[in-house]
């Protein structure tokens, strides 16, 4: 009889199958969603009108994830198969990605995404079995391609009862701006419904703590990813983002507030996110001009 952990080896040649799938959707770049992220950021932006140049992590508001209701699982994502591998394994989180900015996206143009799946890998972690899927994404626009993408999705084991944890990593304490963000329920709830993520894990406390035995709501690694980037925007106006890498490395909880970071050496900025213990969080990297 086969262990969990045993499974995702057996299935991997199964879900390399996958490998090398695409799809191609288009989308409306709109100012709603823009105005809406802005005041949910807490910024006095200019009302975006066609032509408006989305600010960096900010197209994650469009090409959002359109199942239908009879199609969605128990933790609010869609069920599995379809264009992502039906990896079987019950938690599903974004681990990070690699992005290259090559010209701006802007508010009224007509994109089209195409997506490929890149790699599937599985690993085998303290906590149990580990599956890692690479999705790439091409955003091109009429001039061509203007943003390249890669997502890193990591599908895991629920964790048995006293099963080790990763040890926490101390985040730096030499940055040189930062800001203390409160993640209340409503600024979760508002981001969940911005980017139409159904996931339960960040808007519904009795299933975030009486089914995946998490302390608090989680807080969107998306989200503390574009706070790092809205925070390189609030301390150097003028850079403009070329190259931005990020890793999720903790969950962040909305039981207590974070701190987001930042250090520039000349053209290059460090930003990481720390929790209310001072542990590491998230790391990331921009490359700037």
């Amino acid at each position: 009889m086969n262990t969990p952990a045993s499974t995702p080896t057996l299935a991997l040649d199964t879900l390399r199958d996958w490998i090398g799938r695409s799809e191609s959707r288009e989308d409306q770049l709109s100012a709603t969603p823009v105005a809406a992220l802005s005041a949910t950021l807490d910024r006095e932006d200019p009302v975006p009108v066609p032509g408006t140049a989305l600010p960096p992590l900010w197209h994650w508001l469009y090409f959002t994830p359109l199942t239908r209701h009879s199609e969605i699982g128990e933790d609010g994502h869609a069920k599995r198969g379809g264009f992502l591998p039906p990896v079987p394994l019950p938690r599903r989180m974004w681990a990070g990605g690699r992005l290259d900015f090559l010209q701006p996206l802007r508010v009224g143009e007509r994109v089209t995404r195409v997506s490929t799946i890149k790699d599937v890998t599985v690993k085998e972690g303290r906590s149990g079995s580990l599956v890692f899927v690479c999705v790439r994404h091409e955003f091109s626009n009429a001039q061509g391609l203007a943003l390249s993408e890669e997502h890193d999705i990591v599908y895991r084991d629920a964790p048995a009862p006293g099963a080790p944890q990763p040890a926490p990593t101390p985040a730096p304490r030499d940055e040189q701006f930062s800001r203390e963000i409160v993640p209340d329920p409503v600024l979760l709830f508002r981001y969940s419904a911005l980017t139409f993520n159904g996931h339960r894990i960040h808007y519904d406390r009795s299933y975030v703590t009486g089914v995946e035995g998490y302390p608090g709501l989680i807080v969107h690694g998306p989200l503390i990813a574009t706070l790092l980037t809205d925070l390189l925007r609030r301390n150097l106006p003028d850079a403009k983002v070329q190259r931005f890498s990020f890793k999720a490395v903790r969950p962040t909880f909305d039981i207590h507030p974070f701190t987001v970071c930042g250090k520039r050496e000349g053209q290059t900025v460090t930003l990481w996110g720390r929790d209310h213990e001072g542990w590491l969080t998230m790391l990331a990297t921009a490359e700037i001009a």
